[in-house]
């Protein structure tokens, strides 16, 4: 067979497709604990359009007409992150998960990355999936806890008809290039600099920023349990979890990296005026429980914080803990059952 000239064949294309496919297989992946093994459930495949174009993958699991459950993923994350919850409540529930821009299989788009463009994704997505004046448990994890945020700043006149409650877990409203422990040694009460000394700032910025890529190799297994998770994580979790993790490119790591270290939501979340729950996670180093305890005080103050704990978990603690993320997610769940059973019934 003849071969083709060099100048037509498109191995920049060749090698993007091979890694479009190695991607795929690592969301893809089956472990022994079944619970974050790809979900069985039927499910409908979604695109949606944001608003420079970026088309958006969006899974919805479960039956039609269940109440809605919608999930919002974190940094270098994807919808497969979310397998635990969606195997665990798509039976009853209509569980909707989409992939944040440039994650999984959506499209990075043309415009500037910042926090109220992931704000208009999500309003893309809600205005897509629920149907008109329906409400749903909004759930959000790191980067994504942070989206639920920005859209209640940008866009408050939405929170109460969209969302009957929310669940914020392991995330934070700013601040975090000045509180994150995920950089080794960096900002360690032993090692801590001054804050008037910009070193640190400017380390950790360059940290959150960096292409990183994580080659399964045991001591970047080790380093990822022991700054991503904790080192009392379950070994098939922090497979899983990698192997999710690996799925994002670099490139986008590094860019949301960016977005995150200059991150500055403000009081945001005030205008989360739905009953809402807080977890955070003991060792977690990306985003330690002080961030947690700062929406807490907000949300106090307007009076919606139901709940804030904090698990024995490092930043994925919905995968780590899942158990005990999902008995949350089902009391928030029931919660808002009753309280719309008790609206009926005096209706």
């Amino acid at each position: 067979m003849r071969a083709l000239p060099l100048e037509k064949v498109d191995l920049p294309g060749k090698v993007r497709g091979l890694l479009d496919v190695h991607r795929a297989d690592l969301r893809s992946r089956t472990y022994g604990i079944t619970a974050v093994n790809p979900p069985t459930a039927p499910r409908e495949v979604r695109t949606v359009t944001a608003v420079d174009g970026a088309r958006l993958r969006v899974h919805v699991y479960g039956p039609a007409g269940a109440p809605a459950i919608v999930l919002v993923h974190g940094w270098t994350c994807a919808i497969e992150y979310w397998n635990a919850q969606i195997n665990a409540f798509a039976d009853e529930y209509r569980v909707i998960a989409y992939d944040q821009r440039g994650h999984g299989e959506s499209e990075l788009g043309t415009a500037d990355l910042t926090m109220d463009l992931l704000a208009d994704d999500l309003v893309a997505v809600l205005d897509t999936t629920l149907a008109r004046g329906e409400r749903a448990v909004l759930v959000g994890h790191s980067l994504g806890g942070m989206t639920l945020q920005a859209w209640a700043g940008r866009y408050p006149e939405q929170v109460a008809k969209r969302a009957a409650a929310a669940l914020l877990t392991n995330t934070a409203p700013g601040l975090l290039v000045g509180e994150t422990f995920v950089v080794p040694f960096f900002n360690r009460p032993r090692v801590r600099l001054r804050r008037t000394i910009a070193l640190p700032l400017v380390l950790g910025r360059y940290g959150l920023g960096m292409p990183i890529v994580f080659p399964p190799l045991p001591p970047v297994k080790w380093l990822f349990a022991r700054q991503i998770m904790s080192l009392a994580a379950r070994r098939e979790l922090i497979d899983y979890s990698m192997a999710v993790v690996r799925s994002c490119r670099a490139s986008v790591r590094a860019r949301f990296g960016l977005l995150l270290a200059d991150m500055d939501l403000g009081e945001a979340a005030r205008n989360l005026v739905v009953p809402t729950t807080i977890l955070s996670g003991s060792d977690d180093f990306m985003t330690p429980p002080v961030h947690a305890e700062r929406i807490a005080a907000m949300l106090t103050e307007v009076g919606s914080l139901v709940r804030h704990e904090v698990l024995a978990t490092g930043h994925l603690g919905n995968v780590e803990m899942f158990e005990r993320f999902n008995e949350e997610l089902a009391r928030v769940l029931d919660a808002v059952a009753a309280d719309e059973g008790s609206v009926e019934a005096a209706g």
